[in-house]
């Protein structure tokens, strides 16, 4: 039975701890919250740990450690285990920066040990599809792109929290829409040229960062495409959705969360039957990605004990990262 530890016991860790218990063992958590750590572990039969550094030191039997913590400590987390010896889940975004996630490469290397970057909407029924029809050459070229991504968090969801500022979280970016980003880099390939806008229009003296922005991408293989973005959707989120335009066809994901096959018009060719998908993450006042962390661990699980081939690689993660750092770094102008 694989053995787990948990770093960071806020929301996520709980989605975590729930699969990691019908797949092998949790041994151990940790959160400078003392309560957090006590009550996850409480809950599973683990033993709660504050200080990171005690609990690599004394659980020798852990094979993977899932780092849930905020974005801006994934990377010292995630080398931290890798150094003690351990396999690391690392949940989204994989760093704050491309020399973060280069760092956490180098350690998974030299410690000979994997790390998983975490991608669950790959995972949904309409973005797999698409995927594979895309790959199949199926809409032939791949022309331009839309990205909408019309989210909702309002003030409460950063109050008293680590969300919203610079350092530990990132940017909107990294931390609502980095499955989004990871989809375009997944689905139509690398980014070449960005510009971008973005402001703050509804959260001022509540986040360090952007609430809202307007990017143009050219990718490497030619095709253009725009990425809008925003928390300010009011009182609830409305859309993340991506419509691909290729000479072949057109075809757009939507829904909330990309959960949703809305359009096809496809030469020869039509998706059929897709199955319904897990839900949303569902965190009482506001609703995230699709919670499809069950397919992740499955596959960590797999990679581990049958040599199977990893879903999402930790290099992937990291250009998911550049691409965002690339957008930040071509914003003309806060308006």
């Amino acid at each position: 039975m694989i053995k787990f530890a948990i770093v960071g016991c806020g929301r996520i860790a709980q989605r975590h701890a729930e699969h990691i218990s019908k797949r092998g063992q949790l041994v151990a958590v940790c959160d400078v919250v003392e309560d957090k750590a006590q009550q996850l572990a409480n809950t599973y039969g683990a033993k709660a740990y504050t200080n990171y550094a005690d609990m690599l030191t004394n659980e020798k039997g852990i094979d993977v450690i899932a780092v849930c913590s905020p974005n801006g400590l994934h990377a010292a987390h995630s080398i931290e285990g890798l150094k003690a010896g351990h396999h690391v889940l690392c949940e989204k975004p994989m760093g704050l920066s491309v020399k973060e996630c280069g760092e956490m490469l180098q350690a998974a290397e030299r410690a000979n040990k994997r790390l998983f970057a975490i991608k669950q909407n790959r995972y949904n029924p309409p973005v797999a599809a698409v995927k594979e029809m895309v790959d199949a050459g199926k809409l032939g070229k791949v022309l331009s792109i839309q990205l909408s991504c019309f989210w909702n968090r309002n003030a409460d969801y950063y109050d008293n929290s680590w969300k919203g500022t610079k350092e530990l979280d990132g940017g909107t970016l990294f931390t609502q829409f980095s499955h989004f980003i990871d989809l375009l880099y997944w689905l139509i390939g690398d980014v070449e040229k960005v510009e971008a806008y973005m402001g703050n229009y509804a959260h001022k003296g509540i986040i360090e960062f952007e609430d809202t922005g307007v990017v143009i991408l050219k990718f490497t293989n030619g095709a253009i495409g725009t990425v809008n973005y925003t928390v300010n959707s009011f009182e609830k989120n409305m859309e993340g959705s991506l419509t691909i335009f290729g000479e072949k066809g057109t075809v757009k994901i939507g829904g909330q969360y990309l959960n949703e096959l809305e359009y096809q018009q496809i030469q020869d060719f039509s998706i059929e039957n897709l199955p319904e998908g897990n839900k949303a993450n569902n965190y009482g006042n506001y609703v995230g990605s699709m919670s499809n962390h069950d397919k992740v661990y499955d596959n960590l699980i797999q990679v581990l004990t049958n040599n199977a081939q990893i879903t999402t690689s930790s290099y992937e993660g990291m250009k998911t990262v550049e691409i965002i750092e690339k957008i930040y770094k071509a914003t003309k102008k806060n308006v």
